[in-house]
Order: C-alpha cells, then structure tokens, then sequence
C-alpha cells in the first residue's frame, strides 16, 4: 500500500508524545512493505529540538507553509491507498478538505488525543483540527483510546466507522540497557509537569518519599515550577531526552505511571511510556484506570496503587518480585504491543473489514458536500 500521513511531528520528539509513536509505526509499516509519506509543517519549536531529520525507512515532507506544499500533497493523495489526517496537526483542515476532494480511496483520522478532544468539544464547541462537520466525511476514525471514546466519537462528531488503535513501542529502541548513576532510583518518574496530574504526584510519589526518607526517587521532566514541594530524597532530571529513556528506565528499581486526569477518566488509555517501561522490563506501579487490565494484568504484570500506601508496599517487595513483575510486563509488550502489532493492526483495518464497508457505501464529492 501507499500511505499518507498529515501528522503534528515525526522529526521532534521534544514535548510531545505524537513523533515516537509514528516513527515506531512508520518503520514496522515499511518494514512490511508499505510506502508512506508523512507531511510536517516545519514548526520553529520542533525544528529547535529536532532529532530525525531523515528515515531510510519513510519519506517525511517538510514543509514551511501550507501552499507551497499543496500540489506536491495532491499528487501524493492521487496515487495512494489511504491518507490519515492527525489530531494536532497544524494543518488538519486544510489537509482535510484536500484529501476529502482527491481520488484517495479511503479517508482516515488518526485521533491520539482523543480525551483532550471531547472534553475541549464539551468546554468550546470547537477545536482547531477537527473539521465544522466533524468526522461524518472520514471512512475511518481511529482513536488512541478505546472504550467509551469510540461510542462518542460516533455520537458526538459523526464518525461513521471507529476503532481503536492504541500506543506501542519499538523494541529495537526500548530496551534494557545497563543502568547508569545519575538515573539511579527506588522509584522513578518520568514526566513533564502538569496540573491535573500534580494531585496523584503528590500522593502516589511525594508522599511515599515522605514516607521513606532513606530511598532515593528522581522526577524526569520539564517545565517544574520554583515551588514545586521538592524534599531531600528527591532528585531532578530537568530533560530526559527520548534516547535516554533506556537508561533513565533501566536504572531504576520500581517507576512510576501516572495518567492525565481526562484520559484516566475515560479510561483504556495506555500511553506509550507505560510500554517504554514495560519494554526496558522495569517493574511499574501505575495509577488505576478503567481498562488498565486489557493491557498488563494486575499484580502479575504491574502494580496498581489507588493511595501512598500501596505504592509504599510497593517499594518493600523483595527485589526478585519486583523483577518478575518487570519481567512478565516484558514479555506481555513483546507478544501484543509493539509497533509492529500495531502496524498491522492498522494493515488489517484499511484492508479488511472497513473498506470492505466503504467500497460499498457512497461517498459526497466536494461540490455534493458544498
């Protein structure tokens, strides 16, 4: 198949959780023999902190603005097999209504913030790259978040097809590698500073170093503020940049995962640093969300801490426990969560069953559509 993508970054993985995921996706799909192009406005933020700046694997097409790159884009879309528009993309709607008006014959969103979507839907009526029309003009809406999020993408913006296409990891990538000091810890996390996860920091991380003042736990993250309540056992990793992520997982004992309040809520959210962990066969104690089980059975394959308590048990398993524990996640991500699983579950959906619907369902052309 051809492919083309419309997507927020694949060359900076700075500050965002969208380039790790493609480029793990990218390169399992060529390695399947599948041809894509992915288009990425070249945003001075990214280009700052760029980190790929080409793939053998994948054609990635920079560009500066959106009409120097739109007849190039159309006659990528004129002769290939599906196109996916991202959330975040900074073009989204142009790259919409491109691709809704080319003879591309299936038409994809990609949502890998769909808990982010709805509720800014809730709260403003709108967001920047879903189209007025919402998603009724795409032949398939996939979503980085399962259960309810599928229902209300179909009730909320029309979607007329949904599934799921969840976080993954690149093992060739993530991976154990041997530890090294300024990433030791009993308990690590790692994470950029947000406010509506502050509340389960506190209680799932800060408490316990309280707690235990003779272990060692190290925040990696960005954008801190000053009074943040630091303690004496805790120590900082201003950025822990992505191929640190081994080494930063691999040196500690027990991490920690903690999940934004509007996916947690929704629920079947597993993001990709959970899999990172998994991969590298840290142990993980995680906060609890609906549909956490579908993805590493509790107590076997992680640790679920609803309080400080839990996570301060957590921390005084004996290390060969802990270790099984990381073991078995280890194992878990390698039969069902790569990104080669991931690639091909996206093969299946644009080959199977959905455009098995879609070839049989009309289709509006731009002027029907106006």
């Amino acid at each position: 198949m051809k492919l083309v993508v419309f997507g927020l970054t694949v060359t900076s993985s700075w500050g965002n959780g969208h380039a790790t995921i493609w480029r793990g996706l990218l390169s399992s799909l060529a390695a399947l023999g599948h041809d894509v192009t992915f288009f990425e406005r070249n945003v001075p933020y990214y280009a700052a902190h760029r980190d790929l700046h080409r793939s053998p694997q994948y054609a990635i097409a920079l560009y500066d603005a959106w009409d120097a790159v739109c007849d190039v884009a159309k006659s990528e879309l004129d002769c290939a097999d599906a196109a996916i528009v991202t959330s975040y993309c900074p073009d989204a709607l142009a790259a919409t209504e491109l691709l809704l008006d080319s003879k591309v014959p299936l038409r994809v969103f990609y949502d890998l913030d769909t808990p982010v979507t709805l509720d800014g839907l809730r709260k403003s009526g709108s967001v920047a790259y879903v189209p007025p029309q919402g998603f009724a003009d795409f032949d398939l809406v996939l979503s980085y978040t399962g259960g309810r999020a599928l229902t209300d993408l179909m009730t909320t913006l029309g979607a007329r097809a949904v599934a799921p296409l969840y976080g993954s990891v690149d093992p060739a990538i993530h991976k154990r590698v041997p530890a090294v000091p300024h990433f030791a810890a009993d308990l690590s996390y790692l994470g950029t500073y947000a406010s509506d996860r502050q509340g389960a920091l506190e209680e799932l991380f800060l408490e316990p170093a309280r707690a235990l003042p003779g272990k060692r736990f190290l925040i990696g993250g960005a954008q801190y503020p000053v009074d943040f309540p630091w303690a004496q056992n805790i120590w900082f990793a201003r950025h822990v940049s992505p191929p640190q992520h081994p080494e930063f997982y691999s040196s500690g004992m027990l991490t920690l995962n903690i999940t934004r309040a509007a996916m947690a809520s929704m629920g079947y959210c597993p993001s990709g640093r959970l899999f990172e962990a998994a991969a590298c066969a840290t142990p993980v104690v995680s906060d609890g969300w609906e549909g956490l089980a579908e993805f590493f059975e509790p107590e076997r394959e992680i640790i679920i801490a609803r309080c400080s308590e839990d996570v301060v048990r957590a921390l005084s398993l004996p290390r060969a426990a802990l270790a099984a524990i990381g073991e078995a996640a280890y194992a878990r991500t390698l039969r069902e969560h790569t990104a080669m699983h991931r690639a091909r579950e996206l093969v299946g959906l644009l080959t199977g069953e959905v455009a098995a619907i879609v070839a049989e369902r009309p289709r509006a052309t731009g002027t029907e559509r106006a």
